[in-house]
């Protein structure tokens, strides 16, 4: 078995929403840790475990990220942070895997299959292994307890149900 560590600093995990259904508003997590284990290198038998500091959340606006971290979506002092489990890593080719698990936030756990881009395996300068992925799915932010709805004057959606997954990660194998 090999163990993968991400490496924060080289890494991202972000999430996008529709903002009065015309523009996309981005979203990040400034504190995530994740393990893979892998048989070897095959990134096909992988089992992995992720988790986000929910107050570590960044939209680039601290109203709106005090609001997210509120009741209203993910109740950050109850529900600290979210978290992912692999159950299934199918290779679709070379480059592509589907992974499904177990997403939870906010205590409420659903299956979700996300989209997995391989981008390569290096050995850094510091003789280190590094793998890199590129990560995309969607949820249905309802399924998890963020429920918040709110219209405009003129009855129109504040925001979208679906909030697009993407991640860039850099996986470092351990010794």
């Amino acid at each position: 078995m090999a163990t993968w560590k991400i490496d924060p600093s080289h890494s991202d995990v972000q999430f996008k929403v529709k903002h009065l259904m015309i523009t996309t508003v981005t979203g990040q997590f400034a504190k995530f840790d994740a393990t893979m284990e892998t048989t070897g290198n095959d990134f096909s038998t992988a089992n992995i475990t992720f988790e986000a500091d929910v107050d570590s959340i960044s939209t680039q606006n601290a109203q709106r990220d005090q609001h997210l971290q509120a009741a209203d979506f993910f109740e950050a002092a109850t529900y600290p942070k979210l978290t992912f489990v692999s159950k299934e890593v199918k290779k679709v080719d070379d480059d592509n895997y589907k992974v499904t698990g177990d997403l939870t936030i906010k205590g409420n756990t659903r299956p979700v299959e996300l989209n997995v881009e391989f981008g390569g395996e290096v050995v850094d300068p510091y003789g280190q292994t590094k793998a890199g992925f590129e990560l995309s799915g969607k949820i249905n932010r309802k399924d998890f307890g963020l429920t918040f709805h709110a219209t405009t004057e003129t009855g129109g959606l504040l925001l979208s149900d679906e909030v697009r997954l993407l991640a860039s990660v850099q996986m470092v194998k351990q010794q």
